[in-house]
């Protein structure tokens, strides 16, 4: 397995989400599904490391998160779609970043998918000038040419238009056969036409 949970526990407030929450992630693609509020968001941020389980370990690759923080996070590919945190930054300036950060980034693939997303004309603006969708296309972007061994994606058809939902459903069949990284879909439904590698049910 590429990705793999054990024992995960966490909870908001006082409001259990996840109690001994196991899971494999095997390379391919892997959809998380569930309804509003059964924490679709909050496992993917628990899998980027970004939120600290209060008991659980997890691993990529044999590296676990809470021995090799860092060499765990190099290797997963997490951001909110709704995030402000990258407001300020160009399209450019953030594919820069991420760059940096993941090795295996494809240079080539991220200009197919400037072209495919018709970002070109928004390379140097601000962020927060993007409309919802636009910005969202930047982060898959950035998620599909990172290389990263584990990809997590949130609600990733989201805003789009529909030429846009044709372009990340053919990119997430191309991924679906791949043999050493996975792919984390989290939506209210499974991608359309996409060979499922395993799916995690929640609030089940």
């Amino acid at each position: 397995m590429l990705l793999q949970v054990d024992e995960l526990h966490f909870g908001f407030a006082g409001h259990s989400l996840f109690q001994g929450f196991d899971a494999r992630i095997p390379p391919g693609v892997t959809w998380a599904g569930g309804d509003e509020s059964t924490g679709k968001t909050t496992l993917l941020r628990l899998l980027a490391g970004e939120l600290t389980p209060e008991k659980g370990a997890l691993q990529v690759n044999g590296i676990a998160l809470a021995e090799q923080p860092q060499a765990y996070r190099s290797q997963v590919f997490w951001v909110d779609p709704r995030t402000q945190v990258f407001d300020a930054l160009t399209p450019q300036t953030y594919w820069d970043g991420v760059r940096k950060q993941f090795p295996a980034f494809s240079e080539e693939l991220l200009a197919d998918l400037v072209e495919g997303f018709a970002l070109a004309p928004h390379r140097e603006k601000s962020l927060y000038m993007l409309s919802t969708g636009t910005k969202r296309k930047v982060f898959l972007a950035a998620a599909f040419a990172s290389g990263a061994a584990v990809t997590l994606l949130d609600e990733p058809f989201a805003a789009l238009d529909k030429a846009s939902i044709a372009l990340v459903l053919e990119l997430l069949q191309e991924a679906s056969s791949h043999p050493s990284r996975a792919w984390v879909v989290a939506d209210y439904v499974a991608p359309r036409g996409v060979a499922l590698a395993a799916t995690v049910a929640l609030g089940s």
